[in-house]
């Protein structure tokens, strides 16, 4: 970590807190389909098994678990419904404190590798300023999605001989990491459900430190 060069980030619950976004737009994709509220443990569970990276393809699979079988297409649509129509994504908040993103960009170059589309990606990151702080890399541009390497093997494509460090928050970016070769650090809340099992989760798959929240990772560098 000492010789990181690049610092390439994961969105959801690294740069920003989606509890209220992304996690309770699946609560209530779910509950749309089933009547059933799932809890916030649940989706946690299933988080730290892997292979559940992509949150619509988490809501269809938890309405299939209670029982009902819903097409990924009229997940996705009402997912989106909510999220971006409703405006769901705009209850997430930056987690970076003042000034971190600045100190951090003065000496490293910065990237991000999210699971999100661009166009959400693009809207949280205008939101905040943060658009050009950061090269960017999500689903779209990536045949294979998270925990498959393709965005971090593209960053690395592009700064040649270049040590990248990938900071995420959940067991398919540690993964992600490992399948590509690049050092992870491990981020789980002190507010996240089943944190202890998420710690464990990403220290076996080779987390090289796992944090509260980003802004202890200076300490780190």
């Amino acid at each position: 970590m000492k010789n990181s060069q690049v610092i390439v980030f994961d969105m959801d619950g690294v740069l920003m807190d989606v509890t209220d976004s992304y996690r309770e737009t699946i609560v209530r994709t779910v509950h749309h389909f089933t009547g059933v509220s799932v809890t916030r443990e649940r989706i946690q569970e299933y988080k730290n098994q892997g292979g559940w990276n992509n949150d619509w393809a988490l809501s269809q699979r938890l309405a299939a678990d209670l029982g009902v079988e819903v097409s990924y297409p009229e997940v996705s649509r009402y997912f989106i419904s909510i999220f971006l129509d409703e405006g769901l994504i705009h209850r997430e908040r930056p987690i970076p404190g003042p000034g971190l993103l600045d100190r951090l960009g003065a000496k490293y170059e910065l990237a991000i590798f999210t699971g999100r589309s661009r166009r959400e990606a693009t809207i949280s990151l205008s939101r905040e300023g943060w658009l050009d702080r950061f090269h960017l890399v999500t689903s779209d541009d990536v045949r294979n999605e998270k925990p498959a390497p393709d965005g971090l093997l593209q960053i690395a494509a592009t700064r040649p001989g270049k040590q990248l460090l990938y900071i995420g928050d959940t067991v398919d970016d540690a993964r992600s990491g490992k399948a590509a070769g690049v050092p992870f650090v491990g981020i789980a809340s002190s507010s996240s459900p089943m944190r202890g099992e998420l710690v464990a989760a990403l220290r076996a798959e080779g987390a090289a430190a796992v944090l509260n929240d980003i802004n202890e990772l200076e300490s780190l560098l």
